[in-house]
């Protein structure tokens, strides 16, 4: 079954390294040092990446179709030539909102059940 065929749902659930790429990704292409410190920022330090982990996932994920290596370059004067850029396909991004929906419904759960409260998902108390 070619790549594009699948259900995104078929990928479901994402391990948490794999949706972090992803969010780093939405907003355009990136190369990995770029990933890994757009992930610690956006979780205030909380999820650290390493290049082990980063380039394990970007090569599973690019297997998959998840993502692909962007054949555009920024201008070698302004950025290094070894770096690699990485882009969602479309692929990816139908699997990123399937992810995202998926863990949107356990949260509702999670409510309903009076488990937790907004403020605590969000770091209060």
């Amino acid at each position: 079954m070619k790549k594009e065929q699948r259900s995104p749902e078929a990928f479901l659930p994402l391990t948490p390294a794999v949706l972090h790429i992803m969010l780093a990704l939405v907003d355009g292409e990136r190369h990995g040092y770029s990933i890994m410190q757009e992930v610690t920022l956006r979780t205030g330090g909380k999820v650290r990446m390493g290049p082990g982990t980063l380039y394990g996932s970007i090569k599973r994920m690019i297997a998959d179709g998840l993502i692909e290596e962007s054949a555009e370059r920024p201008d070698p004067a302004l950025d290094d030539e070894r770096r690699r850029y990485y882009r969602l396909t479309n692929l990816g991004q139908r699997v990123m909102r399937a992810e995202v929906q998926r863990l949107e419904q356990i949260v509702h759960l999670a409510r309903s059940k009076q488990i937790v409260t907004g403020s605590e998902m969000m770091g209060g108390a």
